[in-house]
């Protein structure tokens, strides 16, 4: 092979590149604003079922959890505040479980939803079950801790999958709770 060759499979190869960079970077421009407008519909679905009764669910401001920005709403009817809906994240045991939280004036739990996580299939991934979820409904902060035995005071972790439960119930839950009501108290 001569130094010709080898400058020719090079600019081959670098042609290639910047081809197939621009191709990706034309794709990404393209389905950018796409994903985005999507996330924020899915997002104003899931906090309309959380709280079905309210004629209005307004941003109140932003926060941040596990180095990640989240969003927190008032939820009012007839003008007059019914709860509160928080995001926040909990490290599970593959990603980030996205999680909205729906709570009364009383700050106890009404409903979850869980917009996004990466858990294992068959496992993990229970904690979007509505039995799961329904287990969150009229729990206080001090009745959202895990436990692997029978329980209807508290969270019953699901087999196979207590880190994702815990993930939920201890982090995600627990520390959206427990900034509204710092927050709320300011």
């Amino acid at each position: 092979m001569t130094i010709r060759d080898i400058i020719k499979i090079t600019l081959n190869l670098v042609i290639v590149y910047i081809i197939g960079g621009i191709i990706l970077a034309a794709v990404y421009a393209r389905t950018s604003p796409i994903i985005y407008r999507n996330t924020v519909k899915e997002k104003e679905t899931a906090l309309k079922k959380l709280m079905p009764r309210a004629d209005s669910i307004q941003r109140m401001g932003e926060w941040i959890t596990h180095e990640k920005h989240a969003e927190y709403f008032i939820a009012k009817k007839d003008k007059q505040i019914i709860g509160y809906i928080i995001e926040s994240f909990g490290k599970g045991y593959s990603s980030y479980i996205d999680t909205l939280i729906a709570v009364d004036t009383d700050l106890r739990v009404l409903n979850i939803s869980i917009l996004g996580h990466a858990e294992t299939p068959g496992l993990g991934d229970e904690i979007e079950s509505e039995s799961f979820r329904n287990q969150f409904a009229g729990k206080d902060i001090e009745h959202l801790k895990v436990l692997k035995t029978d329980t209807k005071d508290y969270i019953q972790a699901i087999s196979g999958a207590t880190i994702s439960t815990r993930a939920v119930a201890e982090d995600a839950v627990t520390n959206g709770v427990n900034f509204l009501k710092k927050t709320l108290n300011e």
